[in-house]
């Protein structure tokens, strides 16, 4: 789809789709874990139904992480292409602005990180965690640079992909 309104407006709520149509996550735990717990990778803490950051309970159940796993397997949730002319004249100034951004967002969600970032022809591809991840990053460079800006999620999956050009 392409994005032709401001970027905060592209998003529905998955409660706002049909059962059918909302995104399965086999990274999300089948079962309820065992609080609380502790992501031996990352140290995040499953308490209170959440993965967050706070001080490691003693006695806490050692279990990975939906975003330490995903990491550990390669299986992206998101996938962000940034590429063209003014993104290779401001690459690294970009670069810092997406660092800063999943930075923000890992302090207060710790399940959104960077997989990877690859270069990829002239651009770069940033492979995420968590789609709404993949999705702020684009919408943040859009509004920083404006451009060009697609977001598709892939129906039935957990999975976006984010295109950004300019």
């Amino acid at each position: 789809m392409n994005i032709n309104k401001t970027p905060s407006s592209i998003h529905a709520k998955s409660q706002d789709r049909p059962l059918f149509e909302r995104d399965i996550d086999a990274y999300k735990a089948k079962d309820k874990l065992t609080e609380p717990a502790v992501c031996p990778e990352c140290n995040s803490v499953f308490h209170e139904g959440r993965w967050q950051w706070m001080t490691v309970p003693v006695f806490a159940n050692r279990e990975i992480c939906p975003a330490c796993h995903r990491i550990n397997d390669n299986e992206p949730a998101g996938y962000v292409m940034l590429d063209g002319p003014f993104f290779n004249d401001h690459r690294e100034e970009i670069k810092l602005l997406i660092q800063h951004h999943v930075e923000h967002e890992r302090n207060e969600h710790p399940l959104k990180c960077i997989i990877a970032i690859h270069s990829e022809g002239d651009g770069i591809i940033v492979t995420t965690t968590e789609t709404h991840l993949a999705s702020g990053i684009g919408e943040a460079i859009y509004q920083a640079y404006q451009g060009k800006l697609k977001v598709s999620h892939v129906s039935g999956e957990n999975l976006v992909r984010v295109h950004w050009s300019h």
